[in-house]
């Protein structure tokens, strides 16, 4: 007899969405119980010895390894270290495990190891520890990395869904979908004329001045990987139980990504992104927030998007054409191997 869905783990598990939701919530939580794991943030956020540490963890299996803007190894330093910025935290060490198949060119493996140190020495932080293991051939697709880092969190940060109240502004440091349409692009041979690439890089300077000087103004922070902005978008409704509004027309998509998007079928509010993040911010420190993020390069088409208001959970886009869309969490696969 054919197995049902639920019975085996889909793709669709992996890529952020509703289904990973489930997996999450129906098996993980139901053995691993800490009220870090339930609060489902990017980072855990602790103290030891009167010090506040933030702790995380990712694994990267992005086919192909290499693609425009970055490579797997660029992209698990820079994944890590977004992840403790978005939760207020100035990364400092991060321990990296690789997999191995066998057969995998050395060259190949110096390239990644290479970049990994040049992302590290971009972000300001050093990998200290770390393992490797190597599997037979066709046990493994090439390479699959593990990074963990760990961060200081300040004390006067204060970051989370308890924070959020109707009025308050939801901003976006830069354009959306570049990442998922440039792997797409090198994983299939699509050409897009050297326009699209990545946007693969670390966060946590740009993250660090918008904190220095606006701490207050930023309620909460998330990076847009996996899932895109509406998946984000959406988690961030129903855990603070709020609902969001957001402008079609103020969403920054660059009109090439628009377009490729358009012609496979993809909405760019769902694709994955690896150097852009999502602000609650107070509306009162808004103008100020922006200015901030235009004058840093990762920042300069920061944008105004959207306005949390009362209600219980959802998202809406307001469309170009006067209609309104409800998003939810992505469903489905679209772009699966992604980060």
């Amino acid at each position: 007899m054919k197995q049902q869905n639920d019975d085996v783990i889909l793709l669709a598990h992996g890529d952020g969405g509703a289904l990973t939701s489930e997996l999450i919530d129906n098996l993980f939580q139901k053995y691993f119980t800490s009220d870090f794991i339930r609060s489902q943030t990017d980072a855990a956020i602790f103290k030891a010895n009167s010090k506040r540490l933030a702790l995380t963890t990712d694994s990267f299996v992005v086919n192909p390894l290499f693609f425009p803007g970055g490579d797997i190894g660029k992209l698990a330093v820079c994944g890590t270290v977004n992840d403790l910025a978005v939760s207020g935290a100035h990364p400092v060490y991060l321990a990296a495990s690789f997999i191995i198949e066998e057969g995998f060119e050395r060259t190949m493996l110096e390239k990644v190891v290479s970049s990994m140190a040049a992302s590290c020495n971009e972000a300001g932080v050093e990998i200290v520890a770390g393992d490797t293991k190597v599997v037979e051939r066709d046990h493994l697709d090439k390479l699959f990395i593990t990074t963990t880092g760990v961060g200081w969190v300040s004390p006067e940060i204060d970051m989370g869904y308890h924070r959020i109240l109707p009025g308050d502004l939801i901003v976006v440091n830069g354009n959306l979908g570049e990442h998922g349409i440039a792997v797409m692009g090198q994983r299939h041979g699509f050409d897009f004329d050297n326009q699209i690439i990545s946007d693969c890089a670390p966060l946590n300077i740009i993250i660090k001045n918008l904190l220095q000087q606006c701490s207050g103004g930023v309620k909460l922070m998330r990076d847009l990987t996996r899932g895109g902005f509406a998946t984000a978008t959406k988690e961030i409704a129903m855990s603070s139980g709020r609902d969001v509004w957001l402008k079609e027309d103020h969403m920054p998509i660059a009109p090439v990504v628009q377009g490729a998007a358009r012609m496979l079928g993809l909405d760019p509010l769902y694709l994955a992104n690896e150097g852009k993040f999502l602000m609650i911010v107070d509306p009162k420190e808004a103008d100020t927030i922006l200015e901030i993020l235009h004058h840093d390069s990762l920042g300069v088409n920061a944008q105004i998007v959207g306005e949390v208001k009362i209600g219980n959970g959802n998202v809406y886009l307001e469309t170009m054409l006067g209609g309104t869309k409800f998003l939810d969490l992505m469903t489905g696969s679209p772009l699966p191997r992604i980060c």
